[in-house]
């Protein structure tokens, strides 16, 4: 899939969100919105993945977006994510063209997490933050298209079983609300 055809896919859905330029009515700090970037290198999609360090307290070792909390002086969820991919990976907020947002996702360990899309304009060198990235990868956008490659299983925690979606990729595992986030995506671009 190109840029082209991703961004009137993207565009003919309604994404049912209603308004992303605002703050959270409460800050809990619970609240935290993460930047789906999606490159396009030699006519092929691309999502960019960070892999967390195994020294965080929250989710250590797991495949995520760049992203993280809301911050008191963060305008909205956007706000949020651009700035926090510039911190974490280097990807400067002019460098990215929002396209949208999903609703948010409400994390079985607490956290509510607004996933927002935004195509990179120009390829741009990583500056990984070591505190908050340990490396990150890419994966071709058409691996995920595949339905074969999304999977939903289940996890126990504290005795509960939630049904999660996981996507093994190389030597990866996406799992959680990674994985359903972009199982949404893929859903969405294939309607």
């Amino acid at each position: 899939m190109q840029l082209h055809e991703f961004l009137i896919r993207f565009q003919l859905q309604p994404l049912g969100v209603n308004n992303i330029t605002s703050a959270p009515a409460h800050y809990p700090g619970r609240e935290a919105a993460v930047l789906i970037p999606v490159e396009q290198i030699d006519n092929q999609l691309y999502l960019l993945l960070t892999k967390r360090p195994l020294h965080l307290k929250h989710h250590p070792g797991q495949i995520s977006f760049p992203g993280g909390k809301f911050e008191q002086h963060d305008k909205d969820a956007i706000d949020t994510a651009l700035r926090e991919a510039k911190e974490e990976i280097g990807l400067e907020r002019n460098n990215v063209t929002v396209i949208g947002a999903f609703p948010p996702h409400k994390t079985f360990t607490g956290f509510t997490i607004t996933p927002i899309v935004g195509i990179v304009n120009q390829p741009f060198e990583l500056v990984i933050d070591p505190n908050e990235v340990e490396s990150c990868f890419k994966v071709p956008l058409n691996f995920f298209k595949q339905g074969k490659n999304r999977h939903l299983g289940q996890h126990w925690r504290k005795g509960k079983a939630y049904n999660v979606h996981y996507m093994p990729f190389e030597d990866k595992f996406i799992w959680g609300v990674t994985a359903a986030i972009i199982d949404l995506l893929c859903r969405h671009i294939d309607n």
